[in-house]
């Protein structure tokens, strides 16, 4: 127990300890008091590092693409951590796919840590807890944070609530821009980057995705988000896919749009947080003699459900 010690974790993890991290990460992930307990511990050690969420279709190469920026990153001489989003396993519900398994040439690197972390069933590619191992990471000094998220057959569009710079991978041939913008891609990305742009289709790909940014509502003063050619696989272009995370940095931190983007994240986190302590509460309450009493009153159609429903919902809000 004293090894899963919030306070403990938190206070090794801020000094620097790798494995007290990995715990700490695992806490967060249980969720339930002592994950509450390490978001509120770390808090007031965050708000440095910078987030970049990878995300895309299945195939797109976006592991391949986050190994190559670890790269840039490391070079620079800056630390980073990934946190890689997995399927779950059906079988123990823990990530299919491991963080040895996922860039596996850094493994040994002491300035580069990476995490797997699984869905859960979680709709939208990303896991639960990953604000708050966002948070957690934060606290440890990374100043660079890239989430990347599961494919799951269409590209995820709730990663753009969880990082400052959302990168959309896509690939030569992966269908026209009218799918991109049905699949929400046009209003999440803020730079899309077409991998394995060695292959034909790249230029076509290319021009439906500006087509469709020159038909957006994107303003002069508005940040376009650049389309960049490149293939992870052999490094091409990962420069200029880097030159893109950095100056759209540059852009949302001198014209303040960082914090706004910030505290809207914020805004989202606590209702999504208020909606799921409340159906906490509202599981809890629907069993017992009273919630009995109340049901047989909407099986002999004395009430009706939804009036049942605010009866039960006013008596759990007054005790």
């Amino acid at each position: 127990m004293r090894r899963q010690n919030p306070h403990e974790l938190v206070e090794r993890v801020v000094a620097g300890d790798r494995t007290a991290l990995a715990r700490l990460l695992s806490v967060v992930e249980q969720g339930g008091p002592p994950s509450a307990l390490a978001s509120s511990l770390v808090w007031p050690q965050g708000g440095q590092a910078y987030s970049v969420g990878i995300t895309g279709a299945p195939g797109a190469g976006k592991s391949t693409l986050t190994d190559q920026l670890i790269c840039l990153v490391r070079k620079s001489g800056d630390e980073i951590a990934v946190l890689a989003i997995d399927p779950s396993s059906p079988y123990t519900g823990g990530a299919i796919l491991g963080d040895r398994v996922r860039m596996s040439d850094h493994f040994t690197d002491v300035g580069v840590f990476i995490r797997s972390m699984a869905t859960r069933g979680h709709l939208g590619g990303l896991a639960l807890a990953a604000p708050g191992a966002q948070r957690v990471l934060d606290a440890a000094g990374f100043p660079w944070i890239v989430i990347e998220t599961v494919g799951v057959g269409q590209v995820e569009v709730e990663i753009a609530g969880a990082a400052d710079t959302t990168v959309v991978v896509v690939n030569p041939g992966w269908g026209d821009a009218v799918q991109a913008n049905k699949a929400g891609l046009m209003e999440i990305a803020d730079i899309f980057v077409i991998n394995k742009s060695d292959r034909a289709g790249a230029a076509e790909a290319q021009r439906d995705l500006e087509g469709m940014l020159d038909l957006s509502d994107i303003g002069h003063d508005e940040w376009r988000p650049p389309v960049v050619r490149a293939s992870a696989a052999t490094g091409t272009g990962i420069d200029d896919v880097w030159r893109a995370i950095t100056d759209h940095r540059a852009r949302i931190t001198n014209d303040k749009s960082l914090k706004v983007r910030r505290g809207k994240r914020l805004r989202v986190e606590l209702q999504v947080t208020m909606a799921r302590l409340l159906e906490a509460r509202v599981m809890e309450r629907g069993h017992g003699a009273g919630f009995d009493r109340i049901l047989d009153d909407v099986i002999a159609r004395r009430t009706d459900p939804i009036a049942a429903a605010e009866r039960l919902v006013a008596e759990m809000v007054t005790t």
